[in-house]
């Protein structure tokens, strides 16, 4: 099985240089970004050199980030690189409802012919209202995501618990289609290194799994984060040893209550923890 990514690094398309470093940051997954990260005279660029490195397989996962999905610098995005050998996934923009996803999902033919692997980023009021409906558009959508600066722009937020609600609603709209846990958005301070931890820490609390990252030296913090601690995988190995020699709901000598839901999550635990 493929370890579920906990660090998905972005780094700009017009910065090859930039890129090849990060090919080798030990990221879980690496995303090309073609929009918010490139200035307008340089979207061209961005998207010719992006496609020169994707014409052959990377040595780690590479996504896309494409342009909005709205202007006609998308359309050319998808045309230039879906049907790359390099490309593993495309991330959307500013979603906003079922019709997006189901448009880039009948242009974009990978070079297998296959389906697409798509990534929706949820980056509006409107987004947030239609999650579900975003994560259950097409097969091709692998996971949805929240883009928090365009989103604390449009609902007018000042502070982080202003996002509680709409991170919540992306978690378990995820988990109501069967897709993966999402990762968290970006901390944007590179070098505030505590503030990242607790982030990351309030992130797992409310469902997350993994996290974006705009520098290296976040890598190590955001998997730190969402590995399970000793004290976790003892608990979840003791869970399951249990379940392993008795069926149904038990309990553990210390009086914890055990039943399958509690067994699928402490093999979640462990899976987790044994991730190579």
């Amino acid at each position: 099985m493929t370890p579920h990514p906990l660090t998905w690094l972005y780094v700009p398309g017009d910065r090859p240089d930039v890129v090849a470093k990060a090919l080798l940051a030990r990221a879980d997954v690496v995303i090309i970004d073609l929009e918010d990260a490139v200035a307008p005279d340089r979207k061209e660029y961005a998207r010719s050199a992006t496609a020169e490195l994707l014409a052959q397989p990377q040595p780690v996962p590479v996504h896309v980030r494409v342009n909005a999905l709205d202007s006609p610098l998308a359309d050319a995005d998808l045309r230039a690189i879906a049907p790359l050998p390099g490309v593993a996934g495309l991330r959307l923009p500013k979603v906003a409802s079922r019709a997006d996803v189901i448009r880039v999902a009948e242009r974009a033919v990978p070079a297998d012919g296959g389906a697409p692997t798509l990534y929706a980023l949820i980056e509006s009021a409107l987004g947030l209202e239609h999650a579900f409906a975003i994560a259950t558009a097409h097969p091709a959508l692998h996971g949805l995501s929240l883009g928090e600066a365009d989103l604390r722009a449009d609902l007018g937020v000042r502070d982080e618990a202003g996002l509680d609600w709409a991170r919540s609603r992306v978690v378990v709209a995820a988990r109501a289609a069967g897709l993966a846990p999402p990762a968290q958005s970006v901390h944007p301070d590179i070098r505030d290194i505590e503030g990242l931890t607790a982030s990351c820490a309030r992130g797992r609390a409310l469902g997350f799994l993994g996290r974006a990252a705009i520098h290296p030296r976040q890598l190590p913090v955001i998997e730190r984060a969402y590995l399970p601690t000793p004290e976790e995988i003892e608990r979840a190995e003791e869970i399951t040893k249990a379940a392993a020699t008795d069926e149904g709901a038990l309990a553990l000598p210390d009086g914890r209550f055990v039943d399958k839901a509690v067994v699928e999550g402490a093999q979640r635990v462990l899976a987790l923890a044994n991730r190579t």
